[in-house]
């Protein structure tokens, strides 16, 4: 990569970096509050889906407003909305107030990410985006596992750690609005419709939806399944880091792996992996606490690569003016299935117990496995020749 691009956008990866050490560490704390606190499981569920309400909301109310008052003033507008956010939450523990704060942090979270892709677009080019963007993957992902452990630091029955969230959703600011003079207009692509896309490839289209499902579950409900099944503080926070830090060493081999056969297969394989781990762990409840912590990094690994190959997969049937166009429309489709996603395992958790998280990600991956296998009986494989690279992203709400 060449060293322009990396002294042009070392500002902004460093600020999302901190970024992504405060909403790592909002995430996991409002779900272990909520749960310390007493909340019903339901209700904490659709606590943690308002972000991702929010989220959606934020991809419709940004565009407009960078059009309007420019990337910098957006920027900072947001991120100090979202600094104020989490503080009204550590100042009034209820779910009404923690559900419309977090509705505000998702809408802050989608303008901030489209700021920051933006000028990363606008650094890459054809021979470096895929590279770019792995970086920028791994910083975002980095960022997140290492918030994990800040929760050790203090007590999340107290409001320090939420001043500690606002302290670095602040502090991120600073490189990328210093620098922010460099980004581009955003442009606004047009819509793709949903139905075109599922004629071109079902499967991927699916696997966007239930990599939402999933993912979701993973950061938001994570938290309060270790909580419940009676970890302490300290253990929340080691099971999310390893968690999500697994996601980082798997994106590439997978990623790699995909580009050189059949996406469909990678993508079965995965999530019969997965499936197999979730279900040992739902099998076999007592089990080594070490040997719990690394079926879980297993299954996250293999999991959170879903929404990179499903993407992957759908560019691979699209022309390459189409591929801009659809990737908002995936996002929205993916963040739709996201806002489901944590009501659906609190509302099962309180059903089942516990073992009903890992239980529906088992479901869950086991179901796409087997939709994957019947798409495979139906069409032919994308020739070699007209795959696409394999795009290193994550969902960004």
């Amino acid at each position: 990569m060449p060293f322009s691009v990396v002294t042009t956008t070392w500002p902004l990866l460093l600020g999302m970096g901190v970024l992504m050490l405060g909403a790592g560490l909002q995430g996991t704390l409002v779900g272990l509050r909520a749960t310390l606190e007493g909340f019903p499981t339901l209700v904490t569920g659709m606590i943690m889906s308002c972000y991702y309400v929010g989220y959606l909301l934020g991809t419709v109310v940004a565009p407009p407003l960078l059009r309007q008052v420019g990337h910098v003033r957006v920027f900072a507008a947001l991120a100090a909305v979202a600094s104020v956010a989490i503080l009204v939450q550590g100042c009034f523990v209820n779910p009404l107030t923690w559900g419309a704060m977090r509705l505000i942090s998702g809408l802050c979270f989608a303008g901030i990410y489209v700021v920051a892709e933006s000028w990363l677009n606008d650094r890459a080019s054809r021979a470096n985006r895929g590279r770019l963007f792995a970086v920028y993957m791994l910083v975002l992902y980095g960022g997140l596992g290492a918030a994990q452990l800040l929760l050790i630091l203090s007590d999340p029955r107290t409001p320090t750690p939420f001043m500690l969230v606002s302290v670095l959703i602040s502090l991120a600011m600073v490189p990328i609005v210093v620098s922010a003079q460099q980004l581009p207009e955003h442009a606004v692509h047009r819509k793709v419709r949903l139905v075109d896309l599922y004629r071109n490839s079902p499967l991927g289209v699916v696997a966007v939806t239930l990599s939402g499902l999933i993912s979701a579950i993973i950061f938001s409900m994570g938290p309060v399944y270790a909580r419940l099944s009676g970890l302490d503080t300290e253990g929340v926070g080691t099971f999310m880091a390893v968690s999500i830090l697994a996601a980082v060493l798997t994106q590439y081999p997978v990623g790699r792996l995909s580009d050189r056969m059949d996406r469909r297969t990678v993508i079965a394989a995965v999530c019969t992996l997965a499936a197999i781990v979730a279900s040992c762990i739902v099998a076999f409840p007592d089990m080594p606490h070490a040997a719990f912590l690394a079926l879980a990094a297993l299954f996250s690994g293999f999991a959170l690569t879903l929404y990179s190959l499903s993407v992957s997969h759908v560019n691979d049937k699209l022309e390459p003016a189409q591929m801009v166009a659809s990737s908002s429309t995936l996002l929205l489709l993916n963040g739709s299935a996201a806002a489901i996603g944590p009501m659906l395992a609190g509302s099962l958790i309180t059903a089942f117990g516990p073992r009903a998280y890992f239980a529906t990600l088992a479901a869950l991956t086991g179901a796409l496995a087997v939709y994957d296998l019947w798409r495979k009986a139906r069409r032919r494989p994308v020739p070699r020749s007209q795959k696409g690279p394999f795009i290193r992203a994550q969902p960004r709400a």
